[in-house]
């Protein structure tokens, strides 16, 4: 079973001397910090300029990762909160003896899930894909055989969650630890605490995706023994259970893009007006005070109106099945998502089913997802070759001047596998914006 009192570490790497809750500057608490360094990191800013649903898009009110993130935070900062108040009652001596507060759990989850996207490349999941398929089919394919079988599943199988992880505690250009956020906080960023392989060993929400490239390993293991996150090997080997906030992290990302993409394909014309507020008032109908509603003349308003009752709904119901289910979540054994168990589901997977056919699924989502898969497939090119020729000695002045992004990078003695790294770290970092323009620089256009 997990403990609380190492779940809640305050712990940074590099730290000699231990942090403890009880003697926290109460104006500038360590969890408090965490979410300041995130906000202000240039990582976090990038994602105003990267995809949410629509890529590359000109509308002000459709959400870019950097306003998803945000309001995940706030969502979360609630989870937390609500679930803090319960288990703080249930364990007491927490706060009696170790100092802890409800606030605590609160701003651990807060900052987790501002961190939520931070690894996502540009163009959402069809980066992804196109970073992947690059290596599994395109002309990446050609370092297979230089490569341990776990080393090209990472590439192959590139993940957003694993690249999050790597740019939030990589040491680079001097800067050690990355961000160097609390161990909690790291925790429950963890939605897939294992690595690349294998691939999806059992049915368990832990192991549908991965979460720390091989790269990172090491750091990755000091976290989960800090933590005390329980071995899963038996079942799924490398695995872990999951840190019991990031069922909170994840909970806040599923409310936020189940009820705000679905109100973004509203607002693009995508999804009709009044099918879709059928939709949310199925989900809400027990709550609507109906006299408010009708009182309200705009459907903007309607819609705004039942989109906030059904967040202030889902979070409640996230977090009595979260208190429900405490001791299984704290023993690894709880295995799904907290609204797959919710009361609700049904009128949830109404809303998605409908999102991924007029929103997701929407001619122009899908034409600049095409568009951004040829981008970066040319710019991952350009770049593994570049990386390719310096360490064989036959660089060219083309492949030198693409490098020229890398001077601080750039190592003889780097692997095959740590040059395509920096490759697929560089192209993740880039916006949508950077990426198009990377891509029309590199066919000559100025």
């Amino acid at each position: 079973m997990m403990q609380w009192e190492q779940l809640l570490s305050l712990k940074r790497q590099g730290d000699a001397n231990k942090r403890l809750r009880i003697e926290q500057d109460e104006t500038r608490l360590g969890f408090e910090v965490d979410y300041d360094r995130i906000i202000f990191s240039s990582s976090f800013r990038s994602l105003q300029d990267k995809t949410q649903v629509i890529p590359l898009s000109k509308t002000s009110f459709v959400h870019t990762r950097l306003t998803h993130s945000l309001e995940v935070s706030v969502v979360g900062r609630s989870l937390g909160r609500a679930t803090g108040t319960a288990i703080l009652e249930r364990h007491p001596h927490l706060v009696s003896t170790l100092g802890y507060r409800f606030n605590d759990f609160g701003a651990i989850v807060a900052a987790a899930s501002l961190a939520h996207d931070i690894g996502n490349p540009p163009f959402g999941h069809s980066g992804e894909k196109a970073i992947g398929d690059f290596f599994r089919n395109g002309n990446g394919r050609r370092f297979k055989e230089q490569l341990s079988d776990a080393e090209y599943q990472d590439l192959v199988a590139f993940e957003g969650n694993a690249n999050g992880f790597k740019m939030l505690t990589e040491t680079k250009h001097g800067v050690q630890g990355g961000l160097r956020l609390s161990y909690a906080t790291l925790g429950a960023f963890m939605k897939y605490p294992k690595p690349s392989l294998p691939v999806k060993p059992t049915n368990h929400i832990a192991d549908k995706k991965f979460g720390v490239f091989q790269c990172d390993r090491s750091f990755f293991e000091e976290v989960v023994q800090e933590l005390g996150l329980l071995s899963r090997h038996a079942e799924s080997p490398h695995g872990y259970a999951r840190h019991p906030l990031t069922y909170l992290v994840e909970a806040a990302d599923d409310i936020c893009y189940t009820i705000i993409d679905f109100e973004d394909g509203i607002n693009l014309g995508l999804i009709e007006e009044e099918f879709a507020l059928e939709y949310l008032i199925k989900l809400v109908q027990d709550r609507i005070q109906t006299d408010k509603y009708h009182a309200l003349t705009k459907a903007s308003d309607r819609l705004a109106y039942l989109r906030s009752l059904a967040v202030h709904t889902l979070i409640q119901e996230a977090v009595r099945v979260f208190i429900e289910n405490e001791e299984s979540i704290l023993s690894g054994t709880f295995s799904e998502a907290l609204l797959d168990r919710s009361s609700y589901k049904a009128q949830i997977d109404d809303i998605i089913k409908i999102s991924v056919e007029k929103v997701y699924q929407s001619k122009e989502v899908i034409d600049k997802e095409i568009a951004g898969y040829k981008m970066l497939t040319e710019i991952l090119d350009a770049y593994t070759t570049a990386f390719e020729q310096y360490h064989l000695g036959t660089d060219r002045h083309y492949d030198r001047l693409l490098l020229q992004n890398f001077q601080e990078d750039l190592n003889q003695d780097d692997t095959v596998y740590e040059y395509l790294m920096k490759c697929c770290d560089f192209v993740a970092r880039l916006t949508d914006g950077n990426a198009l323009q990377l891509y029309r620089r590199l066919n000559g256009a100025l």
